[in-house]
């Protein structure tokens, strides 16, 4: 017989965020998790900065490689580094 999988609650303050962190949680199902889609979100800032041309031209080559734009590259980068 198989265990059924742990799902995750609504909770709405940070002390049930807490206490449903504090179990054992390897029989959560992760397919209810959707990843964060940050390209969806309006782009309303903007950012200048110079950097050597070099540094540039990896980002492109890498971005390339993943078949996306490099500036979306470079906006993972900011959001992994927060």
């Amino acid at each position: 017989m198989t265990k059924p999988s742990l799902k995750v609650p609504a909770m709405t303050t940070d002390a049930e965020a807490e206490a449903f962190l504090d179990q054992d949680l390897s029989d959560l199902d992760l397919t209810q998790f959707k990843p964060a889609d940050w390209e969806r979100q309006p782009k309303t800032a903007r950012i200048n900065m110079r950097v050597p041309q070099a540094l540039v031209d990896a980002l492109k080559a890498k971005a390339a490689k993943r078949g996306i734009p490099y500036q979306r590259l470079i906006r993972e980068a900011i959001e992994r580094a927060i």
